[in-house]
């Protein structure tokens, strides 16, 4: 008998239907991608480390909310050593951080933030 394996959604794909509807859902509060994931030639990956790119930020920053969020795939995805360095950074300066698996887990930690912390 054969099975079928899931398919589980990629961390791109369930970020990007997060920011959707989070443009949707709140339209006058900015939400801005942090592009450091993906696989890069060695002298693209110099050249943003050059300027300032950090190993472990976390993918997605809401200013006005001083929220920080990492999206992880909803099966697999881990946090790295380097992005548990930086969110006990982020944390310690006081900004908020939340680590989401998936869009719908995200949608929800959203729908319950307190935007007066």
């Amino acid at each position: 008998m054969t099975t079928i394996k899931e398919k589980i959604p990629s961390e791109h794909h369930e970020q990007a239907l997060f920011v959707q509807w989070f443009r949707r859902t709140y339209p006058g509060v900015l939400i801005h991608s942090i592009p450091n994931g993906g696989h890069r030639s060695k002298s693209a990956a110099v050249a943003l480390k050059v300027e300032g790119t950090v190993a472990g930020i976390p993918d997605l920053f809401i200013p006005a909310w001083r929220l920080w969020i990492e999206m992880k795939r909803i099966k697999g995805g881990i946090v790295s050593p380097d992005q548990k360095k930086i969110i006990e950074y982020l944390k310690s300066v006081g900004y908020q951080v939340i680590v989401c698996k998936g869009f719908l887990h995200a949608k929800e930690q959203i729908e319950q933030f307190d935007v007066k912390k």
